[in-house]
């Protein structure tokens, strides 16, 4: 019961944070949104700072997970597994929408705060890095630079995660069927750009 009263706080902390901003987010108001006094939150959490960081790297686990379920479950095409990572990356995002406002809260937050969430991820993205640079060098992969190639994925699906407005500025709607046509847009440009 106590453990399913943390992750209650950490699931209503993630939609509420990606959906409003951690700025205009109390402890107060997660405490009202999931049922219990703000001193039981503060019993889990000490402080806001700890809440989002917990927040931070529960969605950057399910995100490590998610990925590395997907490269088990594809080819060992390169292409192939770069479309199964841009699709295990988009999949939380239809499902729940709140976190694409996550990630983009993680760029206005302090570095101390966003700094266990990238830890939590460096191994991921070192991971990746080493995949591009020998799937390079057997010649399956355009050449270039490993490490800017990972960037640019990276700004790229958070870019297009996280900017709804820029996007609407084009014509496009936060949309479940939108999603999905940006998905289909952004691995097209992939393929296009890494086919050797």
């Amino acid at each position: 019961m106590a453990r399913d009263t943390r992750e209650r706080i950490l699931d209503a902390a993630t939609d509420l944070f990606g959906l409003r901003g951690v700025e205009a987010v109390s402890l107060d108001v997660i405490a009202a949104e999931v049922g219990v006094a703000k001193q039981t939150l503060l019993y889990w959490f000490p402080s806001k700072d700890d809440l989002v960081q917990a927040v931070l790297v529960q969605a950057a686990l399910q995100l490590t997970v998610s990925i590395e379920a997907a490269i088990r479950a594809t080819t060992d095409d390169p292409l192939d597994r770069i479309d199964a990572v841009v699709r295990a990356v988009f999949r939380p995002a239809v499902r729940r929408p709140s976190l694409l406002g996550l990630i983009r809260e993680v760029s206005r937050l302090s570095p101390a705060v966003g700094e266990r969430f990238h830890a939590e991820l460096s191994p991921l993205v070192d991971r990746a890095v080493v995949y591009l640079q020998k799937e390079m060098d057997r010649g399956r992969l355009r050449q270039g630079d490993p490490r800017l190639v990972a960037a640019l994925c990276y700004a790229t699906v958070t870019g297009i995660a996280t900017e709804p407005e820029v996007l609407r500025a084009v014509g496009w709607s936060p949309t479940t069927a939108e999603l999905r046509r940006l998905r289909t847009e952004l691995l097209a440009f992939l393929t296009a750009a890494l086919a050797p």
